[in-house]
This record gives C-alpha cells, sequence and structure tokens, in this order.
C-alpha cells in the first residue's frame, strides 16, 4: 500500500503515528454489524473517524482480495453533521491500497452513488448517511457492483474483515497527493442522472402538468433536485426545507407524521394538488393527497404497482418486503403478476429482484427500486413516478388525488396502517430481544380485531413474528437492525381494526 499511518483525530488527518487500535490502553474496538440497511450509531459515540476508517478499510480489502482495484470505488456523503469530513476520511484509506475513487463534489442523495457505480462500472459503492435515523447518528452504507445495497454474502465478509482487522493500523493517503496523481474525481451527478432517467419518464409531459405541487426533502440531501428536473414547465412546484440543517427541525427525517406534519398542513391550506415527500438521504419517499392527507407506504406500493401493470401494461415479477401490503397478493391475482417476498431491508430485495427480473421491489420504509432503473431505493424516480401515475390517472377522469386512490382500493381491496415503534434503552435491548424471541409464539394473539388468528411466522431472519387472522390482515412484531427498538406493525381493514392490533402488538412487547 502507499500511504501514512492515520490518527483518530479527524478527516484529513495524516501523521506516522498509528491509530491506536491496538494499544493496550486504548478501549475495546467497537463491533460493527451492518443491520438492514448499513452500520449506524451516535456520532462521537460509536460513529467516529476510527470506525469509519476500519469500515473503509474493510471495503478496500474486500475489492483487493477479487482484483477490482482498477474498477476503483464511489463515494457519497449526505448533510449530517460531518459527513463530508467522514466521507473525506474513508477516501483516503481507499487511496491507500491504490484504488481511484470517484467522491461527490456536495452532499448528494444516496441512490446517486448506486447511479455512479452502475455508470462507471465500479467495484463498490460507499455512502456516509444514517438515512432517517436521529440527527445525533450517521452510518456507513456499502453498495455492490449492480448498484443495489450490498447483499448478505458480500456484507458478511466485509464485517469479518472489519473484526479481523479490530488491533491493527490503517493507512492513507492525503486526498491532496492522490488527486494530483490523478486517483480522484469529483462528480456531480445532476445532468447525467436527469439523461438516465429520460428513457423511463418523459419529463417534459411532467414539467408540461397544470398541476401545484409540494415537495418536502425534510433539510436532507434530497433538497432541489425535484424542483430542477421539473423547472421550465408549466407545474408549478413549491419546496419546503431545502436549506441544510444537521438538527433536521428537530425532528427524524423518515418522511411519517409527525415529522412531516409541517407539509400535511400546507397542503390542507388548500391550493396544492400532491405533496410529494423525502427522507433525509432522498433514497425513500412519502406522499400525500390535495387534503394534506398522509398516504401510507403500503398504499405508495399498491399505486405503484397499479402503475406498472395498468398504465404500463408491464407484466414481470414484483418484490415485497414481509412488511409490505397484501394488496400486493390481490393485484398479482387480478393482472397475472408473481409476488416474492423477502426478509426486511433493501439487502435482500435488491439481489431478488435481479434474480427474478422483477419490475418493482419495495419495502415498509417507503424505499422502492424498479427494473427499469435501479434495484435500489430511490425516493426522486419513486416520487416521480408516483407523479407520472396521478397524471395518468388525471386524463382517465380519477382526480383529484384522493379519488384516484379510491380506485385503487375499489380493486385492491381495503387498507389500513400504522406502525408503532417501542423504543428500549440500548443496555436491556439485546437480553430484551433474546428473550422476547423464545416468548412470542407463546404469547401470540388468539385474535386480531376480532379475527381469528390461523397462522403464525417466524422470520426468516429471526428478528421476529408475524401473526395472519383469517381475513388476511396481519400483525408483525420485528426488532430493527439499526436502532434499540421494536417495530410493531399491522394492516387490516379499518382503522378501528389497526388501532386493536396495535394495542394488542404493543402490549405483548412492553409485557416483557
Amino acid at each position: 500500500m502507499s500511504g501514512t499511518q492515520l490518527a483518530s483525530s479527524g478527516a484529513g488527518a495524516s501523521t506516522n503515528s498509528v491509530t491506536g487500535l491496538g494499544d493496550a490502553a486504548a478501549p475495546e474496538p467497537t463491533r460493527i454489524v451492518f443491520g438492514t440497511d448499513g452500520w449506524r450509531a451516535r456520532t462521537a459515540d460509536e460513529y467516529t473517524f476510527v470506525n469509519v476508517r476500519r469500515c473503509a478499510q474493510a471495503v478496500a480489502e474486500y475489492v483487493v482480495a477479487r482484483g477490482e482495484q482498477a474498477r476503483g470505488i464511489v463515494i457519497a456523503y449526505d448533510r449530517r453533521f460531518a459527513s463530508e469530513h467522514f466521507a473525506a476520511a474513508a477516501a483516503e484509506v481507499i487511496l491507500a491500497h491504490d484504488i481511484p475513487i470517484a467522491i461527490a463534489s456536495q452532499a448528494v442523495p444516496t441512490q446517486m452513488s448506486s447511479f455512479e457505480v452502475v455508470q462507471r462500472h465500479s467495484a463498490a459503492g460507499i455512502v456516509i448517511t444514517a438515512s432517517h435515523n436521529p440527527w445525533t447518528d450517521n452510518g456507513f452504507k456499502v453498495k455492490s457492483p449492480t448498484g443495489a445495497a450490498a447483499g448478505p454474502e458480500m456484507l458478511t465478509d466485509i464485517e469479518a474483515r472489519i473484526a479481523a482487522g479490530a488491533a491493527g493500523q490503517i493507512e492513507g493517503r492525503p486526498l491532496a497527493d492522490a488527486e494530483a496523481a490523478g486517483l480522484v474525481e469529483r462528480y456531480d451527478p445532476f445532468d447525467a442522472y436527469t439523461k438516465f432517467i429520460a428513457p423511463n419518464l418523459d419529463l417534459d409531459r411532467l414539467r408540461a402538468a397544470d398541476m401545484d405541487l409540494l415537495v418536502d426533502p425534510l433539510y436532507g440531501s434530497g433538497a432541489t433536485w425535484i424542483p430542477r428536473l421539473l423547472a421550465g414547465g408549466k407545474i408549478r412546484v413549491k419546496e419546503l426545507h431545502s436549506e441544510r440543517n444537521p438538527y433536521f427541525g428537530g425532528v427524524n427525517p423518515e418522511p411519517i407524521p409527525p415529522n412531516v406534519d409541517e407539509a400535511l398542513r400546507t397542503i390542507a391550506q388548500g391550493r396544492y394538488d400532491l405533496g410529494l415527500l423525502l427522507d433525509g438521504d432522498a433514497d425513500r419517499s412519502g406522499m400525500a393527497d390535495e387534503r394534506g392527507t398522509f398516504v401510507t407506504s403500503l398504499q405508495i406500493y399498491a399505486l405503484l404497482m397499479y402503475y406498472l401493470v395498468e398504465h404500463r401494461g408491464l407484466r414481470a415479477p414484483v418484490v415485497k418486503t414481509v412488511n409490505e401490503t397484501s394488496m400486493a397478493e390481490r393485484l398479482g391475482e387480478r393482472y397475472g403478476v408473481k409476488v416474492y417476498e423477502v426478509p426486511v431491508g433493501f439487502k435482500y430485495v435488491g439481489p431478488k429482484m435481479i434474480e427474478t427480473g422483477a419490475m418493482m421491489g419495495g419495502e415498509e420504509s417507503g424505499g422502492f427500486g424498479f427494473g427499469m432503473h435501479l434495484p435500489e431505493r430511490d425516493g426522486i424516480f419513486t416520487d416521480l413516478m408516483l407523479l407520472d401515475l396521478f397524471l395518468c390517472e388525471k386524463e382517465a377522469g380519477r382526480w383529484p388525488t384522493s379519488k384516484a386512490i379510491a380506485h385503487l382500493h375499489e380493486i385492491a381491496g381495503p387498507s389500513s396502517y400504522r406502525r408503532v415503534d417501542v423504543h428500549f434503552d440500548q443496555a436491556v435491548y439485546p437480553a430484551l430481544k433474546d428473550r422476547l424471541l423464545v416468548e412470542l409464539p407463546q404469547k401470540a394473539p388468539h385474535d386480531l380485531a376480532g379475527r381469528p388468528v390461523v397462522r403464525t411466522q417466524p422470520l426468516s431472519t429471526n428478528d421476529g413474528f408475524k401473526f395472519f387472522a383469517d381475513d388476511g390482515s396481519w400483525l408483525l412484531i420485528r426488532f430493527s437492525g439499526t436502532e434499540p427498538l421494536v417495530r410493531v406493525y399491522t394492516e387490516a381493514a379499518s382503522t378501528a381494526a389497526v388501532d386493536a392490533n396495535l394495542s394488542a402488538g404493543e402490549a405483548i412487547v412492553r409485557g416483557a
């Protein structure tokens, strides 16, 4: 390797001192595990420059072991506190292995790293982001050469390398030195991305729409993207929260209530036809109708599937996670479309999309990927697809937005959905998880809102259970892979049934 050993003081530090990871007086190295969507931790606690460099070292070793150094690695980062400096620290470690990098010239949506990996035929991608986690956190995501989230096999390899190198020294090559040697490229993906999506989305048609659109990127790295993509036409776009704010206005940057309540109130004032939402790194999407009514991610999944089969005439398979809507199966039966179910996380969705040639994949958290586009979540592309859907519905006479959604439920069946996150202290969480995984089958509810439970399904990832009633409604209790909390989800035919199911599920969890 060609580099100097890095001190742990901060981004860009390059001295002859070692990282300190192997010193006897140093604390025990953090055990780094990639959950459903990368590794995340609290900044300045476990999320440190030392640990980011450990992750980068493992990715570099993975690429070197495959003999793919010449293909390079793409690096991107979001708008969180110090993300650009963590990205620079990761870049210097990669460069010490003589691996060229392309690093974003500014904060960009996470999916732009996927796009750049595919366009450049890169060996991997690294994104510094904690997605929708609290503002106190940051994270480290890895992309595979397909642009999809790194799958279990790739992540297992990287995790093993992180653990094996915990006590070792990490070298780094200063960015300025590597840039002078031609190993660093700064990229802005906007123009290339615009051309990339053009064959699958008629941007001129969207720009010409006589509509008022509200966009809320929640201060994240998706800010300005949708207004810029739709600029120059008849459509009127208003964007909230465009400025950088690492505090995210005091809410988690996840596009669900109450985090998006300001956007919902603004729409409810009466002058907008549609609201489109993004999470903190813009790989997840959200939506509201013209009344300011929030549209759930399960409804969005069904709307997108309906759009692809009804308005685009596609019949390829779809992929959904275990916490996604049962409307998918009903639409699949109606249109002759195969539905595949996988565990929670796009590290399962993306590979399954590639394996099956799926036209779409999605998860409950609002992430959707498309076979015509990328096998990875893209909130911006998803929001534009939703806009196109409602233009198609408007042309068919189903307008306003709420009427088009009502039409979906006429053919896909009713769906009311909600999720509750039950938070626990990190110190008790591991023991609670172990105990609940044993006790949950014995504590299974006998009924869901008065309907008998006919099946209990343990999740294949051993992180929860799903309970099914005889009418197709379900309750899911699952441990988060990124935060110390238990998620309780349910889908049923009415809000009253949803409330009853959530109460039952929350009581089971809190009773532990």
